[in-house]
């Protein structure tokens, strides 16, 4: 068995060598991994060097900090993860990134979120991952990459067959790269789960809508997609369904934040009753009001039985449209995990909510509220629950363990890193 090199000890040789301070976040989280044998044994490691660490004095990473550590990373085969997410990291160190994904083979997890790369740096990225046969996950969530940017990853997605998970949300891209996504997505056979969210669109045409319906009808691969913010209305919405009766394959859909009233919902309703795929669907912020919520409770209590999780916060429905769904939940034993918060309960809603939980048809940490008593009534708090619980955030100590907050692929899991 070939002896593991001490990546602290070659992480202080390489700043050396190159004249450059420690980071000592950097060295913590290496000496960290040098004394967990067990796990680089198993499954590999992968080094967590986020800059909103709250537990370790945090010194952000910078370009040059990615510089000494690409040194350290090209050989170490048993680091398969990298978290470099709230750092410091520039185009320049978009530059140092290619070339630990040219030389690590065994890197399948980057995650990059909030840094600063834009244009160029996604690029670099880009044309690395063209030749990267490794990398199965990556987050690039928040980086000001712009159309352009996206472009290049549009253009990746047309040759890596390897790449499973892509965030691309908050990244400003456009109109033009979200349909070259799309039509990329279309051929491309390995990619099982993107966020395109809040792109910047100037358009009320919904083009980009239409495209990537056009892509579900003929992608056979994607299980998750993420359409936050992409201001969809109700002919959107009709779009998507139409190609969903068509699709097979996609559990998870995010149509939060946009623009759909009831009618939108109606179309929604329609393809519930004959779908038999979907297990998530996320319509928070939208416009639903009590009609749209009767046409899913109706939908969900007389015909499907797939759906396992929905998310209705903040969608100005009353009582009449929550407690068409609170039934829809005695009678569809499949629905599991449901959010309501941000809506207007009355007293007959906090009751059948309340009796839901109290019975057991809905478990405390599959929903967003909880019961509490004032003089004999009974009223419903609010618990920082949701589908997209950890979407910005993991948990510091432990492991998650409800499965349906954690926003990528959590009831129909694909291989994780």
């Amino acid at each position: 068995m070939s002896v593991r090199p001490d990546l602290h000890q070659s992480y202080v040789q390489a700043c050396q060598n190159l004249g450059h301070p420690e980071n000592p976040f950097i060295a913590h989280v290496l000496q960290e991994a040098d004394n967990n044998d067990k796990i680089r044994q198993t499954k590999g490691i992968t080094l967590k060097i986020a800059g909103n660490n709250h537990l370790v004095p945090a010194q952000r990473v910078t370009d040059d900090d990615l510089q000494v550590l690409a040194s350290v990373l090209g050989s170490a085969v048993f680091i398969t993860g990298l978290d470099l997410r709230y750092n410091l990291l520039t185009d320049a160190g978009a530059k140092h990134m290619t070339t630990i994904l040219q030389e690590n083979s065994s890197l399948r997890y980057l995650n990059l979120m909030f840094n600063d790369i834009g244009t160029s740096g996604a690029e670099l990225i880009a044309r690395a991952l063209q030749g990267n046969e490794a990398l199965v996950h990556l987050r690039m969530t928040g980086n000001k990459i712009g159309d352009k940017g996206g472009m290049f990853f549009a253009s990746m997605l047309q040759i890596n067959s390897t790449l499973e998970k892509l965030d691309l949300g908050d990244c400003d891209m456009g109109t033009q790269c979200l349909i070259a996504i799309a039509t990329a997505l279309t051929q491309n056979k390995s990619v099982k789960a993107v966020n395109l969210n809040r792109p910047l669109l100037y358009s009320q045409e919904e083009e980009t809508t239409v495209h990537v319906a056009l892509m579900l009808k003929s992608n056979s691969s994607l299980v998750e997609l993420h359409l936050c913010k992409h201001e969809m209305k109700n002919f959107g919405v009709e779009r998507l369904c139409e190609a969903l009766y068509e699709n097979s394959s996609l559990r998870y859909l995010d149509l939060s934040c946009n623009k759909i009233t009831c009618d939108g919902v109606k179309f929604l309703g329609e393809l519930l009753k004959r779908n038999q795929t979907l297990e998530i669907l996320d319509l928070h912020t939208n416009r639903l009001e009590d009609a749209g919520a009767i046409y899913l409770s109706e939908a969900l209590a007389l015909h499907n039985r797939t759906l396992r999780a929905l998310s209705v916060v903040s969608n100005n429905i009353s009582g009449k449209g929550l407690l068409a769904l609170s039934d829809a939940m005695k009678t569809n034993m499949e629905l599991s995990c449901i959010y309501i918060w941000g809506n207007k309960f009355d007293e007959a809603t906090c009751m059948a909510f309340s009796e839901l939980i109290q019975t057991g048809r809905l478990k405390p940490d599959c929903t967003d509220v909880e019961p509490y008593e004032v003089d004999g009534q009974v009223h419903l708090a609010e618990l920082s629950h949701g589908l997209q619980k950890h979407y910005y955030w993991t948990p510091s100590c432990g492991a998650v363990m409800d499965k349906a907050a954690n926003a990528s692929l959590a009831i129909a899991a694909v291989s994780e890193y």
